[in-house]
């Protein structure tokens, strides 16, 4: 059996940042022979990416890329189990690698974007390479792209939760302000949709039947209950989708007033917020 060095563990640390005592095993392991070496240590991250799969990845952190025109972005949330490795630099490098790679390949999927390679590897084997270094479950669990007039993102609470706002009517204006505004907004009061046009249909019929149950509930008589349902209805509309609710910064106006306020006509096409835990 072949001597393992010191220097030819170093080397293999510095050819895949393994730690010191996985890399001596490995080459151990493979007799010195380097490629046999990086293939076991790439198995032994895929054992403990398995070993790891029924885990909670709770925390991680949202990355964000926009184009320089405001035109597009693209946004990811990588999961891993505790805060720490969530603040992990090689942690963190990852997962502006993999935005990055989103942004200049444009994956239609999310799966497809694991395909994708970074360097020799595939996205997916280079989660499973940081599993076997750090020992935790690690997963992109979202991958957002969106086009329009003007993007803005906002991240907030130690990027830990991201919005993608996609504002229309915006005439030329630098609308990054009020696209942050409203990225706030949503980022805070959790909108279910634009405005009530936007809300899926099995969304108001629940609350439809909720509200029924609850007036019936009080004693109401039965020829008012559609009527009393459609105004509990509106209500949910106003305080649940974005553009009727109160805006946070200055309750006086609504969210659909103050863009309007910015510039006559703007408003919002559509949105996305990504929340980690």
């Amino acid at each position: 059996m072949s001597t393992i060095s010191a220097a030819d563990v170093n080397k293999l640390r510095q050819m895949t940042g393994a730690g010191m005592m996985d890399c001596k095993k490995a080459l151990t392991e493979a007799e010195g022979d380097f490629e046999k070496a990086i293939e076991i240590l790439r198995k032994k991250g895929q054992k403990v990416s398995a070993s790891r799969s029924d885990r909670d990845a709770k925390e991680g952190s949202v990355f964000v890329k926009t184009s320089s025109d405001n035109k597009e972005a693209v946004l990811i949330a990588l999961n891993c189990e505790t805060d720490f490795v969530g603040k992990n630099e090689e942690f963190q490098t990852l997962g502006k690698q993999i935005v990055e790679t989103a942004f200049n390949k444009k994956p239609a999927t999310k799966e497809a974007l694991l395909n994708e390679k970074i360097g020799d590897l595939s996205i997916n084997d280079k989660i499973v390479e940081l599993v076997g270094k750090i020992g935790e479950k690690i997963e992109v669990s979202e991958y957002i792209h969106m086009k329009g007039e003007a993007i803005v993102p906002y991240i907030h609470a130690g990027s830990k939760l991201g919005v993608l706002v996609s504002l229309k009517g915006v005439n030329g204006k630098d609308v990054t302000e009020a696209g942050k505004d409203v990225g706030m907004q949503i980022a805070a009061m959790n909108p279910v949709a634009v405005d009530e046009s936007q809300v899926d249909k099995s969304v108001i019929e629940k609350e439809m039947e909720i509200a029924k149950a609850q007036i019936l509930a009080e004693g109401k008589p039965e020829n008012m209950v559609e009527k009393i349902a459609q105004g509990k209805l509106n209500k949910f509309f106003k305080e649940s989708t974005l553009l009727p609710q109160a805006f946070v910064k200055d309750n006086s106006k609504s969210v659909a007033q103050y863009l309007d306020s910015v510039s006559k006509g703007l408003t919002v096409a559509e949105f996305k917020r990504v929340s980690i835990g």
